[in-house]
């Protein structure tokens, strides 16, 4: 379905152009751009180091500043409890933070993934470039909220992350989207009540337990039981 959304997407796009005396004038206009892009992009991954927090989006490379502590303790939480309950399970792995994500243009540093058991499977001592992840959870800052809703949005969206969650740590909120017929849906928008996963089989905590430390233990220790 995703496949499907993504060639109609590609065909609306294309029919403007299929009509015009400037097809051949576009498409060597593009390649030339596709073919630098795709330079810069190699130079990125020789350049690139496990020390870094660094992404390539759209052509350019985005380094990232460290993150507030806030930041870091909502993304911790989160990590805690996906991976405990992944892990008890055999789910697949978890994964924080610089775990560089290959999409077909770009690549992200999301602030949690998860990987299913056969994704898991494939990966490496030494893998260093992931494929696309089953869940992606980014936690909002004021310089990567924009990328965060817009272009990481719909690449997650068009290539198959089957669910994403938006996590704001200072008003202590969570979006959880879903991906159904290749769109995703909200299916929830909240500070309280139970979070539960299509992705991370039986996977359900309260929202609380992302944001506070009492809560956090608490949930693990159920997810645990």
């Amino acid at each position: 379905m995703v496949i499907i959304r993504l060639m109609t997407a590609l065909a609306e796009m294309l029919a403007p152009l299929r009509a015009s005396p400037f097809l051949p004038e576009a498409v060597n206009e593009l390649s030339a751009l596709l073919a630098a892009e795709r330079q810069r992009r190699d130079k990125f991954y020789q350049e690139m180091t496990p020390e870094m927090k660094v992404e390539f989006i759209e052509g350019e490379v985005i380094l990232h500043s460290p993150a507030r502590n806030v930041h870091l303790d909502v993304t911790a939480r989160i990590a805690t409890l996906l991976a405990a309950y992944a892990n008890a399970h055999e789910l697949g792995e978890v994964k924080i933070e610089k775990c560089l994500v290959v999409f077909p243009r770009n690549d992200y540093e999301p602030d949690v993934v998860f990987f299913n058991r056969d994704k898991a499977a494939a990966l490496g001592n030494n893998t260093m470039k992931f494929p696309v992840p089953d869940l992606v959870v980014e936690v909002l800052s004021e310089s990567t909220e924009a990328r965060d809703r817009g272009v990481k949005f719909q690449d997650y969206e068009a290539h198959g992350v089957h669910e994403y969650w938006i996590v704001d740590a200072e008003q202590r909120v969570i979006e959880q989207y879903v991906l159904t017929n290749g769109r995703y849906g909200l299916k929830m928008k909240s500070g309280s009540g139970t979070l539960s996963s299509g992705v991370v089989t039986g996977f359900g905590v309260s929202v609380e337990a992302f944001f506070d430390s009492k809560a956090n233990t608490e949930a693990l220790r159920l997810l645990l039981a």
